[in-house]
C-alpha cells in the first residue's frame, strides 16, 4: 500500500493525506480490479470514477465516514459492498447521496429485524423486533438507504428519518373504517403505501389516544388496527387482536408481524403473546411489560362502562 501511496501523491500533486484515506484507496483500485474496471480518484479523493462496461461517478465521502468507525477488518467488506451496490444503482434516476434531490423521495417503512439480515440499512428500532427503516425512490423502487449515503449528508441519520416522516404524513392522509372483532371495537387505519406505520407517530391526528395508549396490530406495512386502553376489557382485545394479525400473517406474502404492541407517550413496546398448543388445544400465554402490566391491575380495580356485572334476584 505505500508503494500506491507514493504513486497517488505525485500523481494529485497535492500535500500527503492521511495514511488512512490512501490504504482504502489502495483497497478501493484492489475490488474495482476484481470486478473488471479501472479507476481514477478525484485529486481531493471525494469521488472515484469507474470505468469499464460501464462508467460510474461513485461519492466516497461518506464511505470514508463510515470507514472511520469500523475497524479494518470490516473494510474488504465495506468496500465492496460499496461498489457493488454502486454498480446496482447506476440506473436509478437519482443519487442518492445528493440529499437536495432525494429529499422529497425519503420515506419510512417498518420491517422486521429479523428479515433485514446482515443487511446495513439507516433506522431505528421501534421495538426489539420491529425497526423503522429509512427508504428512498418511487413505490414499488423503494430501497433502504445505506449509512454511507447518509454519510454525504449534512444532516444525521435521526433528522434525516424525522424528514421522512413528514414527507408520508404531507403525501398520504389514512382511511378509518370501524371494525369488530369478535366483540372488540377497532379502527382500522389503512393507506396506499408501506409508509403506513409512519403514521403511528402522529396516532393523535386520527383518533382520540386515551392516557394509558392503545393497543396496535401491525399485520402488514399498509395497515394499523387500533383498539384504546379504556377498560379491562383490553385483555379480550389483546387476544383478538393476536389471532387476527396472526390470521393476516399467515395468509399475505408482505406480512409484517403477528404480534400486539401498545402505543402510549410515543412510544411502542410489545406485549408478547404466544399461541401456545397442548393436548389438542391452543390457549394463548400473555406477558405483558411490566408497566403495562400495573395499567392492567389499575384498570381491573376501576371497569369501564360495560365491565360490571349485575345480578338478579
Amino acid at each position: 500500500m505505500r508503494l500506491f501511496r507514493r504513486h497517488r501523491n505525485r500523481q494529485t500533486g497535492g500535500p500527503a493525506r492521511p495514511a488512512e484515506e490512501v490504504d482504502l484507496d489502495s483497497l478501493l483500485a484492489l475490488v474495482a480490479d476484481t470486478l473488471g474496471y479501472t479507476c481514477a480518484f478525484a485529486a481531493d479523493g471525494g469521488t472515484l470514477t469507474l470505468s469499464g462496461p460501464r462508467r460510474v461517478v461513485v461519492r466516497l465521502a461518506g464511505l470514508r465516514t463510515e470507514a472511520r468507525r469500523r475497524s479494518r477488518e470490516d473494510w474488504p467488506v465495506l468496500v465492496s459492498e460499496h461498489l457493488a451496490h454502486a454498480l446496482a444503482a447506476m440506473d436509478e434516476p437519482f443519487d442518492a447521496c445528493d440529499l437536495a434531490r432525494v429529499r422529497p423521495l425519503l420515506r419510512t417503512r417498518i420491517q422486521r429485524d429479523d428479515d433485514l439480515g446482515p443487511a446495513r440499512v439507516v433506522g431505528r428500532h421501534l421495538t426489539a423486533d420491529l425497526v423503522e427503516v429509512l427508504t428512498v425512490g418511487h413505490g414499488a423502487a423503494r430501497r433502504p438507504i445505506r449509512p454511507e449515503e447518509v454519510g454525504c449528508w449534512p444532516i444525521t441519520a435521526a433528522q434525516a428519518l424525522e424528514e421522512a416522516l413528514t414527507n408520508a404524513h404531507r403525501e398520504e392522509r389514512l382511511t378509518i373504517a370501524e371494525a369488530d372483532l369478535g366483540g372488540v371495537p377497532v379502527r382500522w387505519l389503512s393507506g396506499a403505501t408501506a409508509s403506513v406505520a409512519a403514521h403511528l407517530r402522529r396516532l393523535g391526528d386520527y383518533l382520540p389516544v386515551p392516557a394509558d395508549g392503545a393497543l396496535v396490530a401491525l399485520p402488514d406495512p399498509a395497515t394499523m388496527i387500533i383498539h384504546p386502553v379504556e377498560s379491562i376489557g383490553v385483555v379480550r382485545a389483546i387476544e383478538r387482536l393476536r389471532l387476527f394479525a396472526q390470521r393476516e400473517c399467515d395468509r399475505l406474502a408482505d406480512a409484517l408481524s403477528p404480534q400486539v404492541y401498545w402505543w402510549r407517550d410515543g412510544r411502542l413496546a410489545l406485549i408478547r403473546a404466544d399461541l401456545v398448543r397442548h393436548g389438542g388445544q391452543t390457549r394463548l400465554v400473555v406477558a405483558p411489560p411490566p408497566e403495562f402490566a400495573r395499567i392492567l391491575a389499575a384498570l381491573a380495580a376501576r371497569p369501564g362502562p360495560g365491565d360490571a356485572e349485575t345480578t338478579g334476584g
